[in-house]
């Protein structure tokens, strides 16, 4: 017996058959009435892309790369955007301004290779794309100068190669998903073990890309940490660093394309560090009466070197619109795993700090089989859905996104009450009404990853105007008080003014350099990370 296979929204999140509908659309409108009384909650149904008029493509491929190429209209609308809110609503209102040419769907290395070099000679723009989950306009191709734009698709590239189980390392293919990565490793027993919320709707090469950070609040939180080399196509050159644990052998080689979102090289292969699959679990969700004393417990366990698996501080305001639990606090859900040993005396020692600071235990699963429940199976189900009700949310005129960002211990009261300021001012001004949440992703012994959720009332038209105006406000927030404009959202096209602000000057020059030593003609991902730079006349 054969599954059906699922459809993906062309304009949103995910799968169609998935989306918010039924008992669920009804009460989450019904929650937003009554929240917001006389809000106009009219649902717009999206376009069909093959009605919105398209312009041809500006570009024929060769023909020994016809065969790869397509300018079906469904496919390139569907590979216009990213998932963004800006970009989900610009979708529902059939605006399409920037669109690929063509979708180029390379078989195999040297099609990369050839894809290049047609579009170096004819420049033409290239816009690596692994599964378009970007939120930060990455796979967007909003490029002028060029005499066309194509996105590169290595969704064909899909393959686990080798496993090295004696190392525990694995080479794969930069096209793969999340959900195939992990069912091909699964007859070794082994796992890469990064699940970021994006998994089943991005691949390995996004993720290296973009330097994407997974299931670990501790320790592995970022896709950098799980590379052991990495196999990389410039329009320069192939390149591939040596399989190695570690080198000082000068600057890493992996690092300058790590987050390099494409800009410099499309990463083909790369090895990859992998552990057994765990068998041994323990969690724990805690309330906290007082906030800061939340934040100073979760504190603790991040500098304890205890590396909880799981350790998501949420606020009042997000534990009760995600969980339902009412709290004046916060609450902390913890979670530790392992394959080789139980984990309940890490998870004992984690509660042990959070009574030292006022918290209280809600539910707790431990042995070796224990799972998540209560809160923190609340906050699952929750957190798997939000995309799909972000987009049914926006369907009706709401303004629903999320911003994240890093800073150290020290700096944290300073820089939330700012950004929580910026946030609920520029809400009242160009919304009028709406809450803020936040919620901890990450934590490092020297400081958190906290992540904002804006829930706002929207006009239908004016909400992608209406969002950038609020984002525009929590940046500077974000920039002025010592954070980081992204933690693992990349920086694309919409956080290059920040992103500009952010880096040093003589780092900035570097950059520039190698782009034009590896992308002469400046035709990989223009104007991410780097000003665009349109190739030279012919």
């Amino acid at each position: 017996m054969t599954t059906k296979s699922k459809t993906r929204s062309w304009w949103g999140w995910g799968n169609v058959e998935d989306a918010v509908a039924g008992p669920e659309r009804a009460a989450l409108v019904g929650r937003v009435a009554a929240l917001l009384p006389g809000q106009d909650l009219t649902d717009h149904e999206p376009p069909d892309p093959a009605a919105l008029d398209l312009p041809p493509a500006r570009v024929r491929p060769p023909t020994s790369l016809a065969g790869l190429c397509s300018d079906d209209p469904a496919d390139r609308a569907a590979h216009a955007r990213g998932k963004a809110f800006r970009d989900v609503v610009r979708n529902l209102h059939g605006d399409l301004r920037h669109v690929p040419d063509l979708v180029v769907r390379p078989a195999s290395e040297q099609d990369v290779v050839d894809v290049l070099d047609w579009c170096g000679r004819a420049g033409v723009a290239v816009v690596p794309y692994g599964g378009g989950s970007s939120v930060v306009g990455g796979v967007e191709p909003r490029v002028t100068g060029f005499a066309g734009a194509v996105t590169l698709d290595l969704g064909r590239l899909d393959r686990v190669v080798e496993v090295d189980a004696t190392s525990r390392a694995a080479r794969v293919r930069a096209g793969v998903l999340g959900p195939h990565l992990e069912e091909q490793l699964r007859p070794s027993g082994l796992t890469l073990r990064h699940f970021p919320q994006s998994f089943e709707f991005s691949t390995l090469g996004g993720w290296l890309a973009t330097r994407a950070s997974g299931h670990y609040a501790t320790l592995t939180t970022h896709i950098d940490d799980l590379v052991e080399s990495l196999r990389v196509v410039s329009p320069a050159g192939t390149g591939e660093s040596r399989r190695l644990p570690g080198s000082g052998a000068g600057p890493s080689p992996d690092r300058l394309f790590l987050g390099s979102e494409g800009t410099l090289g499309v990463i083909t292969e790369a090895w990859m560090r992998l552990r057994p699959r765990p068998r041994h679990r323990a969690g724990a969700s805690v309330r906290f009466a007082d906030y800061p004393a939340a934040v100073a417990a979760t504190g603790a366990i991040a500098q304890s070197g205890l590396h909880p698996a799981n350790c998501r501080l949420l606020d009042a305001a997000e534990a009760f619109l995600n969980t339902g639990v009412g709290v004046t606090g916060g609450v902390l859900v913890l979670a530790f795993e392992s394959a080789d040993h139980p984990v309940d005396a890490a998870l004992a020692r984690a509660v042990e700090l959070c009574r030292d600071h006022g918290g209280e235990v809600a539910d707790e699963t431990a042995g070796r089989d224990g799972r998540a429940s209560g809160i923190a199976d609340e906050w699952r189900s929750s957190f798997l859905r939000m995309p799909y009700q972000r987009d049914a949310l926006a369907r009706i005129g709401m303004v629903v996104e999320t911003f994240e960002t890093a800073c150290t211990w020290d700096r944290f009261e300073a820089l939330h009450a700012a950004v929580t300021e910026a946030a609920q001012d520029a809400i009242r001004r160009v919304c009028g009404a709406g809450v803020i949440t936040c919620r901890f992703t990450h934590v490092y012994p020297d400081g958190p990853a906290p992540y904002f959720g804006v829930y706002a009332a929207g006009r239908w038209g004016s909400t992608v105007a209406q969002w950038d105006e609020i984002k525009a406000a929590v940046s500077e927030a974000i920039a002025a008080h010592g954070g980081t404009i992204t933690h693992h959202h990349a920086v694309g096209r919409d956080h290059r003014p920040w992103y500009d602000r952010q880096r040093p000057d003589p780092f900035a020059a570097a950059l520039t350099a190698v782009k034009a030593t590896l992308d002469p003609a400046g035709i990989l991902n223009p104007g991410v990370l780097l000003p665009e730079r349109p190739p030279p006349a012919p």
